[in-house]
């Protein structure tokens, strides 16, 4: 009976190896965060390892992504983070769209919470953990991009409507 539920699992799991997510891979940057914004070098450097695999429009994929589910997994990681913040969409957003996700990003660096702990776990991507002087500087940036904001369009245009 084991051999059996063995050999099921085995051809299901070869079964589903043609199954496979669309990549993230598009890297279309007509509406790129550096359209509008500066993007010093630091900052740029710090994006590409640290936040864009899961929010730009050009994801790394690790070579286990190509293993299912786990690239079913990976898939549904990245779509959510670019649902969150998208940095090669972010300006054909409405800029108190866009100057919420500035707030957002000073908000979870600041909190540890970007990036998540599911994207270092058992020292995978450790090149993505930030310092305390990256996200220094990831703070930084985004509060003068905010600043860039306020001094560029009236206040009432940065205000997110409110919810019904």
């Amino acid at each position: 009976m084991l051999k059996k539920i063995g050999l099921v699992l085995l051809i299901a799991l070869v079964v589903i190896q043609f199954f496979r997510p669309e990549k993230n891979e598009s890297n279309d940057l007509t509406y790129d965060i550096a359209t509008m914004y500066e993007v010093p070098d630091e900052v740029d450097e710090i994006l590409r390892v640290s936040c864009n695999d899961c929010h730009s429009n050009k994801t790394k994929y690790p070579w286990y992504a190509e293993i299912q589910p786990v690239g079913w997994w990976l898939n549904d990681h990245v779509e959510d983070g670019k649902r969150h913040l998208n940095f090669s969409e972010l300006t054909k957003r409405p800029i108190a769209i866009q100057n919420h996700k500035f707030e957002e990003t000073v908000e979870m660096v600041e909190e540890k919470e970007m990036p998540l702990k599911s994207y270092t776990y058992f020292g995978l991507h450790p090149e993505a953990n930030l310092s305390e002087a990256q996200r220094q500087i990831l703070i930084r940036w985004a509060k003068d991009q905010m600043t860039f904001l306020a001094n560029n369009y009236p206040a009432d245009s940065l205000v997110m409507p409110q919810r019904r």
